[in-house]
């Protein structure tokens, strides 16, 4: 067996297809198809199984992909001994945020970078920045392209496949309803589901948080609620929400740099309407210092903007 054998099994475990390891990989797909046919060579049972038209792990390709994941983290402890790699500072760290995390973190996390570059004497990590922005499901598998991956997932869902992806908490985030300067209710301070389901909404697309808590909010009241937009990006809502017409769901934290004057947000009682935002690596990428002090320095960004948006 070899070492990148054992990576495209485990990628293709992870990512679902040829052509996705292929990718990930920047090699071909009959590259890809070449090197795992030549890894069944050397093992008795079936590796792989077809599904339709795709190419699916059987068990015993699962835990070969578990143990060659294991031979992936074992190497890159290998290069961390010998130090050259792992312990590089300006090394490039790619990372990639779902939208909102992305239009309120990105910015502040460079300019963080570039400051601690004029004082630390022109030596931090080189940032690639990427904006992904996936079902929940799906934000495990970008850690395959990605260095750090920026996942959001509701309070009360699924956790994250912690065998598969390092974990590093980053903020719960309330979603707050988002009113109408002028709306009769901006003046409460609070807000139960029974104030707000007969209200005309937008919202996001089912599948997306701001749906699902609305879903709650209908749930709790046992009324359903009137949907006039279903708009994923959170600016639009936000403008949407100022002109008057309809009420939505804005997230505390990171929606904060798309808000005017026209729109306040006001706490939601009653509902669990709180997000997780997470960090998501492989293991053997937090080995590395470069992506450390990318990691660290996205905490101190975003403990910043929590503080920006608590109540003075």
């Amino acid at each position: 067996m070899e070492i990148h054998q054992l990576q495209m099994l485990r990628e293709l475990g992870d990512l679902g297809s040829v052509k996705a390891v292929a990718e990930t990989l920047m090699v071909t797909p009959s590259a890809v198809s070449q090197q795992l046919a030549l890894l069944q060579k050397s093992v008795d049972v079936p590796l792989t199984r077809k599904e339709g038209r795709a190419l699916v792990l059987t068990d015993a390709g699962r835990v070969l992909a578990e143990a060659g994941a294991a031979v992936v983290n074992a190497m890159a402890d290998a290069r961390a001994a010998i130090g050259a790699y792992h312990d590089a500072p300006d090394a490039p760290v790619s990372v990639s945020a779902f939208h909102s995390a992305g239009q309120a973190l990105f910015a502040p996390l460079a300019a963080l970078l570039a400051a601690d570059k004029t004082s630390d004497g022109g030596i931090t990590p080189r940032l690639r920045l990427s904006d992904e922005d996936v079902a929940q499901e799906d934000f495990p598998g970008l850690a395959a392209r990605y260095d750090l991956v920026l996942a959001h997932r509701m309070d009360n869902s699924p956790q994250w496949p912690e065998d598969k992806v390092a974990v590093i908490p980053l903020a719960d985030e309330p979603l707050d309803i988002a009113l109408p300067a002028h709306h009769p209710l901006a003046a409460r301070t609070e807000l139960e589901p029974s104030d707000v389901v007969d209200e005309t909404w937008v919202t996001s697309r089912d599948g997306y948080s701001p749906a699902d808590v609305l879903s709650a909010v209908v749930a709790v009241s046992g009324r359903p609620a009137e949907v006039l937009h279903r708009i994923n990006d959170y600016s639009t809502v936000a403008a949407l929400v100022s002109a008057g017409g309809a009420i939505g769901l804005l997230p505390r934290f990171t929606a904060r740099r798309v808000l005017d004057a026209g729109v306040v947000l006001r706490p939601l009682a009653g509902v669990n309407s709180v997000r997780k935002i997470d960090i998501l690596a492989r293991p053997e990428a937090l080995k590395r210092k470069s992506v450390m002090t990318v990691c660290e320095s996205l905490q101190t960004v975003m403990t910043e903007l929590i503080e920006l948006s608590s109540p003075r």
